[in-house]
């Protein structure tokens, strides 16, 4: 019994064997969700893995167990662990050679069927080395479908083994007793054999699940690929000593030395030295990034020329590339809305299959040609084995997996499977300016003097400003900070909100601050108006310093718009998106960034609690919204957007409340995830498309539909293989049909591993 939430949980994730279809989903889904103490179960069928939440002390790992296994499958490890990976490994092993038994017996059968010869050389019946042959087939090779049949049973349900089991039992079955009692149950009856058939079809869906395995295995490969880039050691120094020591022993505060070429073991701050690093592995990025003293380093990363010594911050599963790896996965096990509505529909599919299957039976029974009864039940094993639902299961998981991968390695950290699918909707992309756009650090990037000496006048105002703790004030101080000047000590200091600053420098009355503040005070403004006007419309933030009551020139500071910002706003415009810009500066300067970025929208003079605000206006226009943002203030429109893309090198909080995370930063990769979900959706519509179109069209073929058209004996001979003498799909290739269309679903969802962005 599912559980409220507000206790205190925990997360595992399951590795199970067995499933095959939407079915195997909901019965294992359904299993764990019963038990006491688990919150919730989210189970993927293309990864086979299943994510449950619990309270720990009221379910355990073992009760979970023992309810997956109620249902027919198997808990062979959990993610991550080696014996996980060794399970589906070996399970892999055990189908290669399963479907190569069956597919050899049956080639076996087909030939000694064919050739006469066989059959007369031998003493005593062919029929019996024949049920000999396919005995082993039916119930080692096949004793999957038996297994999982009979979970389904036990609940009172059916799945995709069900169809499998019943199909093969009825020709393996039915070709046994003719085998066995043919003067008993078949007196006066024309008969013959069909382990060709049951020996095959089991061939064929081995081999079909055989190749879905080893798809499946590389849908998520980038994944695979960062959880191998882990170094096996790092050299730590500890004592005035340096030694290797594993990369799980080094611990929060070790001093780690970094030679060149070697890979960084976890994350860190540097303290000494420095180089230039690889961190694509990370952000999708080729070109190294520079490392000082001072600078963040990350686990797995690649040093290149230099050498440095950092101090671990974060190790084991609190690293950056532990944690990527974890929402990743987490993301592939959650569901689309899409994927909801095929398991619903795949769910009441089976047991209508069945029905329908019975009612075919029944009719060509009556009706069909003769012998009857060997054609009703041909018939109705290709309705059962052509309509198993396993491509409808895997057409959305398969796609979102390998769409999650995909963006992991271009940098884009997507949180679940609804956010990949809603991105494909967005219309509106709102962009934060600062840290988003801009660098978020403002710079002095311009000093206008009437009479005084330019340094002098930097030199006074950054002494004012080093009491001010406002982004402007600090980038003044530091421009002075450059060049070496002495700042002053300050007397009567005043903030005046909104406004600027004002206080006295050795003996001076300096006033720093906007026009509005010059003209509260009546200060003239000695001819420095026009070029104030100027550098507004450059998007600056220029500022008046007085001296005395009098104004002697101007300081301008401007936030510097990131180097890819503009290629980012056009590549968005390119999918045709509209582009908004979202800031509390004023409306000159926002204006100003705005038409340096190309964008015609501009929602100046926002104060940050109203930011959500602003998104929900755009909503009630109707229109999707992708909110982009990075800081603290951001989080709350993030959360009310319909897509939140977070700047990765933002807050924590930010990150938090977004479905997407960029993790370089690089405002370009906005442009590629919306991209990438709607390639992802592209392929998962097409998935469904051919999933259900090949059940439309072939389950009709296989209930005989095609019957009327050759009923005098008229298919043609290039025909007959498939069709045989009447229009009956042949089983067999009702089979090798049902394989063929879930290998398809995989493959054409792993073409999205060639994805590019525009």
């Amino acid at each position: 019994m599912a559980v409220e939430t507000k206790q205190e949980t925990e997360k595992v994730t399951l590795v199970v064997d067995g499933m095959t279809c939407a079915s195997c989903v909901r019965h294992v889904e359904t299993a764990l969700t019963s038990l006491e103490g688990v919150a919730s179960a989210n189970v993927n069928l293309a990864s086979e893995k299943a994510t449950v939440e619990y309270v720990p002390g009221v379910a355990g790992i073992s009760e979970m167990r023992h309810a997956v296994e109620d249902t027919g499958y198997s808990v062979v490890g959990l993610a991550g662990d080696e014996s996980g990976e060794f399970a589906t490994s070996k399970s892999q092993t055990v189908l290669r050679r399963k479907f190569m038994f069956g597919l050899a017996v049956a080639a076996l059968i087909m030939a000694a069927m064919a050739i006469p010869a066989v059959g007369t050389a031998l003493p005593f019946r062919l029929d019996f080395v024949l049920l000999a042959l396919a005995t082993p087939v039916q119930f080692w090779a096949g004793r999957q479908f038996y297994t999982g049949a009979w979970g389904a049973l036990k609940h009172r349900t059916s799945n995709m083994n069900t169809l499998i089991a019943v199909g093969t039992s009825v020709a393996y079955l039915y070709s046994a007793a003719v085998t066995l009692f043919p003067g008993i149950l078949f007196e006066g009856y024309e008969t013959e054999t069909f382990f060709d058939t049951s020996t095959a079809i089991i061939g064929l869906v081995l081999l079909g699940r055989y190749l879905e395995a080893r798809a499946k295995g590389r849908a998520s490969s980038a994944i695979k690929a960062l959880a191998g880039l882990q170094p096996m050691t790092a050299r730590v120094a500890r004592e005035k000593r340096e030694f290797d020591v594993p990369f799980e022993d080094v611990v929060e505060g070790d001093l780690i030395v970094v030679r060149p070429g070697e890979k960084i073991a976890v994350d860190g701050q540097v303290v000494d030295g420095g180089s230039w690093v690889d961190e694509s592995m990370l952000t999708g990025e080729s070109a190294p990034v520079e490392k000082s003293r001072g600078a963040q380093v990350f686990g797995a990363s690649v040093n290149t020329t230099g050498s440095f010594t950092f101090r671990a911050t974060k190790v084991g599963k609190d690293t950056a590339l532990s944690q990527i790896i974890r929402l990743v996965e987490e993301a592939q096990g959650s569901k689309a809305p899409i994927q909801r509505v095929a398991d619903l529909i795949a769910s009441y599919f089976v047991p209508i299959v069945i029905g329908v299957a019975a009612m075919v039976f029944v009719v060509w029974f009556v009706f069909g040609p003769a012998p009857t009864y060997v054609y009703a039940m041909l018939t109705a094993v290709a309705v059962l084995i052509i309509a198993c639902p396993c491509a409808m299961g895997l057409a959305t998981p398969t796609a979102i997996m390998v769409g999650m991968d995909k963006g992991a390695e271009q940098g884009v950290l997507v949180r679940s499977a609804n956010a990949l699918e809603q991105a494909h909707k967005v219309q509106v992309v709102v962009l934060d300016k600062t840290g988003t756009l801009t660098t978020g650090k403002p710079a002095v990037t311009a000093i206008v003097t009437s009479k005084i000496d330019e340094d002098e006048l930097l030199r006074l105002a950054a002494s004012v400003e080093k009491v001010s703790e406002h982004p402007v004030g600090e980038a003044v101080v530091a421009a002075a900070q450059e060049r070496g000047l002495a700042l002053s000590d300050v007397h009567d200091f005043a903030s005046l909100t909104g406004r600027g600053v004002r206080a006295v420098v050795d003996g001076t009355s300096l006033v720093v601050g906007n026009l509005a503040l010059m003209k509260e005070r009546g200060l003239t403004l000695n001819g420095l108006e026009e070029k104030h006007t100027e550098l507004s419309h450059q998007g600056k933030t220029a500022n008046f310093v007085a001296l005395n009551g009098n104004v002697e020139g101007i300081i301008a500071v401007a936030d510097s718009l990131k180097p890819e910002s503009v290629e980012a706003v056009r590549a968005l415009r390119r999918q045709g998106l509209e582009v908004v810009l979202l800031t509390g500066d004023n409306r000159g300067t926002a204006d100003a960034i705005g038409r340096q970025l190309g964008i015609e929208r501009v929602v100046a003079e926002v104060l940050p609690g109203d930011k959500a605000q602003e998104v929900k206006e755009l909503q009630r226009e109707g229109k999707s919204v992708a909110m982009v943002g990075d800081g603290i203030n951001d989080a709350p429109a993030l959360a009310q957007a319909d897509v939140g893309i977070a700047i990765g090198t933002g807050t924590d909080v930010a990150i938090e409340a977004a479905d997407m995370t960029l993790v370089s930063g690089d405002l370009r990769a906005v442009a590629n995830g919306i991209a990438l979900s709607r390639a992802t959706m592209r392929t998962i519509k097409q998935n469904l498309f051919w999933a259900f179109a090949y059940n439309v069209a072939l389950i009709p073929v296989a209930a005989g539909v095609l019957y009327p058209l050759f009923s005098a004996g008229g298919v043609p001979d290039l025909l007959r293989p498939i069709l045989g003498e009447f229009g009956f799909l042949n089983p067999v290739l009702a089979a090798a049909a049902m394989a063929t269309s879930s290998v398809t679903v995989v493959a054409n969802s792993l073409r999205l591993r060639r994805f590019r962005p525009e």
